[in-house]
């Protein structure tokens, strides 16, 4: 039980960070502090904190997310609230992020003021994020965040090995989840210094993380995942028949 509050207090905190973290990136005045509000600072100042902040929550994120740290992890936290622990972990640092960040509002690297184009990047900026909701309940939203780990603990079943799956989005793109974040933090009306800098730290990241995400599937699923990277684009949908996956004995 107390397995299965501290899970679930986990996912009760993560989705307040990441409905924050929404109003933060999209600038929206629903929260006291965005990407380009809040306490100002020095323009070295803010690059170089907000470089660490971004950094603390690659490592983390990344470091964490490896096999090899699960091996050595679980010896210290049990394994029904690893993943869950790992999210804590993960919402801490964007917590940490969304508080301390520095704005660099000024100057402008781009503003949209017509209408109709700031009405489209924020559907497309929206659309985003929406896509990172659907893509975690479309491989399993529960797993993704601990619950399932701890509820199959406390019933005595076992969760089954993993099974690969390319459900709607995952036919046609290999990273649906990534390419919601890229989407929402690009479609800005209005793009700050500051804003830029995040875009293109948070890019690059996930562009490094695909790398060893992909080398860890490979691993896992083989032949099976390389032909899928032949089919499916990794962050741009790629729409083309779908071969035959060669037989497995």
């Amino acid at each position: 039980m107390l397995f299965a509050l501290y899970s679930v207090l986990v996912y009760v905190f993560f989705n307040a960070a990441f409905g924050y973290a929404i109003a933060f990136v999209g600038d929206f005045p629903l929260v006291p502090k965005t990407i380009d509000s809040g306490a100002a600072a020095s323009m070295p100042e803010a690059l170089l904190i907000n470089a660490a902040l971004l950094g603390l929550f690659a490592v983390q994120h990344s470091v964490m997310a490896r096999r090899s740290f699960k091996r050595w992890w679980t010896r210290i936290v049990p394994e029904p609230i690893e993943r869950s622990t790992f999210v804590f972990a993960a919402t801490l640092a964007l917590a940490l992020l969304l508080w301390q960040w520095r704005p660099i509002p000024q100057p402008l690297v781009w503003q949209v003021t017509d209408p109709a184009g700031r009405l489209a990047l924020q559907v497309l900026f929206l659309t985003g994020w929406g896509i990172q909701l659907i893509s975690t309940f479309l491989l399993d939203h529960f797993e993704l965040f601990g619950l399932r780990q701890v509820w199959v603990h406390m019933t005595g079943r076992t969760i089954p090995p993993p099974d690969f799956r390319t459900p709607l989005f995952y036919r046609h793109v290999r990273h649906p989840l990534y390419l919601g974040i890229v989407l929402a933090f690009w479609a800005a009306p209005v793009m700050s210094l500051g804003h830029l800098f995040f875009a293109v730290a948070t890019t690059g990241y996930i562009l490094v993380g695909i790398y060893f995400e992909e080398r860890d599937l490979i691993a896992q699923f083989g032949e099976r995942y390389r032909l899928y990277r032949e089919q499916a684009g990794m962050l741009l949908p790629r729409f083309k028949r779908q071969r035959n996956e060669p037989a497995h004995h």
